[in-house]
């Protein structure tokens, strides 16, 4: 028995089968430097699934790396509740200085549990103690966790099934596109919220997400955000964006929903949030919504001082000024072009904006073969969609350009390589 058999009967043997991401790869991951991963087999892939959006500036930036490094070396307070702490003021006054000034956001942050789907819970717990409604609306295809609080709010039936108990409290509206481009989704939402007969109770909430990363990389218009923003005024509901996945320049701007102008009433953080893969997750609050008294959302990790330290500097490093949304944008164009071709070549259609763009196979099956063999080329990324229909490209935000020319060049083989009839 090889060294690579032994590490794959250890982790059968002893770890749950609840494991997923590990089933593609049978090797163990043993270092990464931004935009690569290498295994134990000695393969070096070039990352284009970063962590599922944990990653946006790449594995081990060495800036976060040595501040993280020396603040622990220094004796850092590591947990703290949610005391104050010099990191946690530091990043707090970096965030609010770098991000919401320069876009005229005023928001409370709460720092939740360190996960995305505790900030969701966080977030609708908030919308239902302000309105005093329990019904919220989410949207088909949506995704915003698996507790279930936030499992109520997404779509996916794979998730749904396992619960063990009812999902309540929450009404499904379709999302923008969800019938086609030609269907326009926001009249019936209108229509349903305005007949008392509807069936439809009155929304705490209204909750979105700009880009459905896990739902199929489908996008809202800024138009079709606009109007929904003003339906959730007109009836009393909070507005609440979830940028765990699209967040923190995904889609080029810091928020995700920067290119609609919207301002929302809740803004769900998460994943990218303390730049180096760290968990930190945070709730931002428009002040005359935050109502809490103290630790009515509690939690033993609130906050992350090992975090607070690197995301203060991610937030320095790269939105001090415009040129990493311009170099994102840049890139976004590369990846763009490049699907678009595929879209004209194979007929797949391209899907999603900024770095997390994708291609929809017509049979799930030949998504997964292209995955497999982009695999096998040394190419790492995710499939999504409702079937795992979609091809998920979402590298670095800090990839060198010639490494993401060569990773789209393994993709385009890949998906050349495979019919979707076959």
């Amino acid at each position: 028995m090889n060294n690579t058999d032994v590490q794959r009967s250890l982790y059968e043997k002893h770890e749950s089968q609840v494991r997923s991401y590990c089933r593609l790869i049978p090797y163990e991951l043993t270092k990464a430097t931004n935009s690569y991963v290498h295994t134990s087999a000695g393969t070096r892939y070039i990352d284009f699934f970063s962590g599922c959006g944990a990653l946006n500036y790449g594995h081990n930036d060495p800036d976060m790396r040595n501040a993280l490094i020396e603040y622990i070396a220094g004796n850092g307070i590591a947990h703290s509740l949610d005391f104050y702490s010099e990191s946690k003021g530091a990043f707090i006054k970096e965030f609010a200085d770098k991000i919401l000034r320069p876009r005229s956001l005023d928001y409370k942050i709460q720092f939740t549990g360190p996960t995305g789907t505790n900030a969701v819970e966080a977030a609708l717990k908030l919308a239902r103690k302000i309105t005093g409604r329990l019904n919220v609306v989410a949207f088909t295809n949506s995704f915003h966790g698996v507790s279930l609080g936030s499992l109520s709010a997404t779509g996916n039936q794979h998730h749904r099934n396992v619960a063990g108990i009812a999902l309540s409290g929450v009404s499904r509206a379709p999302y923008a596109d969800y019938f086609g481009r030609e269907v326009d989704t926001l009249p019936w939402l209108e229509q349903m919220l305005s007949d008392p007969s509807s069936g439809i109770d009155p929304p705490a909430a209204i909750i979105v997400e700009t880009v459905q990363g896990e739902g199929g990389l489908n996008c809202a218009s800024a138009e079709w955000l606009r109007r929904l923003r003003a339906l959730a005024t007109r009836h009393g509901a909070l507005l609440i964006v979830d940028d765990v996945q699209a967040g923190c320049g995904r889609t080029g701007s810091f928020f995700s929903f920067e290119f609609s102008e919207i301002v929302p009433d809740i803004v769900v953080l998460a994943k990218s949030l303390s730049g180096f893969g760290i968990p930190l997750a945070a709730v931002l609050i428009r002040p005359e919504h935050d109502v809490w008294q103290a630790a009515e959302h509690n939690g033993t990790f609130r906050g992350n001082n090992h975090a607070f330290v690197t995301a203060r500097l991610a937030v320095a490093k790269f939105w001090s000024d415009g040129d990493f949304s311009a170099s994102i944008e840049s890139k976004s164009r590369a990846v763009g072009a490049v699907l678009d071709s595929l879209q004209h070549r194979t007929g797949r259609l391209r899907k999603g904006r900024g770095l997390m763009q994708g291609l929809r196979c017509l049979k799930a099956e030949s998504a997964a073969k292209i995955q497999e063999r982009c695999l096998e080329a040394g190419l790492l990324l995710e499939r999504s969609g409702p079937h795992d229909e979609v091809l998920k490209l979402m590298p670095p935000l800090t990839i060198e350009d010639e490494v993401l020319e060569e990773g789209l060049s393994r993709f385009s083989e890949a998906v050349l390589s495979v019919r979707d009839d076959s």
